[in-house]
């Protein structure tokens, strides 16, 4: 006759939560729909149905989050549409 022996084991992990930042998208008088629309498919990988819902909201609300994650992430993202003439930063 055989004993078979179960055996808990108690592992503690630690996982460190990573702060997520936000690129905050900014109104403006000076861009087209179709210059955030094609910018924002660049810079932060929208698809072409995001980005307009992106830029409807940017025009109605006068800002909206167009991207969340890790700083480093973000921060060439968000100089691309620096670049681009729109106004952006990231926030925390």
């Amino acid at each position: 006759m055989s004993t078979k022996e179960e055996v808990l084991e108690e592992v503690k992990t630690s996982t460190k939560k990573q702060k997520n930042y936000e690129i905050v998208l900014y109104n403006d008088d000076v861009n087209t729909f179709d210059h955030v629309i094609e910018t924002l498919i660049y810079a932060c990988e929208h698809t072409p149905e995001q980005a307009e819902q992106c830029s409807l909201l940017v025009h109605y609300k006068g800002k909206c989050t167009v991207k969340t994650g890790a700083y480093p992430d973000l921060k060439p993202r968000c100089s691309k549409l620096l670049e681009a003439g729109l106004s952006a930063e990231i926030v925390g």
